[in-house]
């Protein structure tokens, strides 16, 4: 069995879980989504369109709407930047995002002790029992740093 066959038929199993039909939408978008990670819906639509031409617009953003509340798909939002989305779920993973190129990397959760998961509340504050934390790590990817033109570090030398 492949592992489109596979992912489709794990996918309709989920579908039905929730009450949901299989279309061919739903997989076309699902499908998108599993090779595209990290994708806003513009290039979710260029993508299943690849496999389903007639594909609308319109009918993938309800799918990706729907697929979300089901909590097939996860929908983050980066800042500047459109909603992203992704069909790792069920973990509480994080997002490295390239402030230079955009692209955007899945960072398993901080092992040990997560202080991001112990706030500090106020005094006007009413605390709760913190079950997830969503962390997003910003910086420069290596293909990024690796095209800047840095200065040569210029040597002193010594009379």
């Amino acid at each position: 069995m492949t592992d489109h066959t596979a992912d489709q038929q794990a996918w309709a199993s989920a579908l039905h879980a929730h009450g949901r039909r299989v279309t061919k939408q739903r997989l076309a978008v699902l499908a998108a989504v599993q090779h595209h990670p990290h994708s806003p819906a513009e290039g979710i639509l260029a993508a299943a369109r690849k496999e389903l031409p007639e594909l609308t617009a319109q009918s993938v953003y309800v799918v990706l709407s729907d697929l979300t509340d089901l909590q097939m798909l996860r929908r983050f939002e980066p800042p500047h930047s459109p909603a992203l989305y992704e069909t790792r779920v069920g973990d509480n993973h994080h997002h490295a995002v390239c402030i230079s190129c955009g692209r955007v990397e899945d960072v398993d959760c901080a092992v040990g002790h997560a202080p991001c998961l112990t706030p500090h509340w106020d005094e006007n504050s009413k605390p709760m029992t913190i079950q997830i934390a969503d962390v997003l790590y910003q910086g420069i990817c290596q293909d990024c740093q690796a095209k800047q033109q840095l200065p040569e570090p210029t040597s002193v030398t010594q009379k």
